[in-house]
């Protein structure tokens, strides 16, 4: 094409404009290269909401081990928990711990 034919056309007079060329620059470099750029962002926003979900996880589990500390205020459920957890036994008694084959870990 030549320059002529070239300046002629409506998208060439578009970008041509100097406010249009400097906004499509700055548009490019606030997108991909600045500190604030929308990738961080997006990244960002990702960490963000695996965070939240640890959160909801944690919260939950405190929610459980708290339901569990108020069980072991009585006696009963503290003998309970060190035989099932800690295989805790009295004096002259003993112990015979059973598995199953789909329970284990492999």
């Amino acid at each position: 094409m030549k320059w002529k034919e070239l300046k002629s056309k409506t998208w060439f007079k578009i970008l041509s404009n100097r406010f249009v060329f400097v906004g499509i620059l700055f548009t490019i470099w606030m997108l991909f290269f600045d500190a604030n750029s929308w990738l961080n962002h997006r990244e960002l926003d990702q960490e963000k909401k695996e965070l939240l979900k640890n959160k909801a996880y944690y919260e939950k589990e405190i929610k459980s081990d708290n339901q569990i500390l108020e069980n072991l205020k009585d006696s009963v459920e503290v003998e309970k928990f060190a035989r099932q957890q800690y295989y805790m036994k009295r004096p002259n008694e003993e112990i015979f711990i059973i598995e199953y084959a789909d329970s284990l870990e492999n």
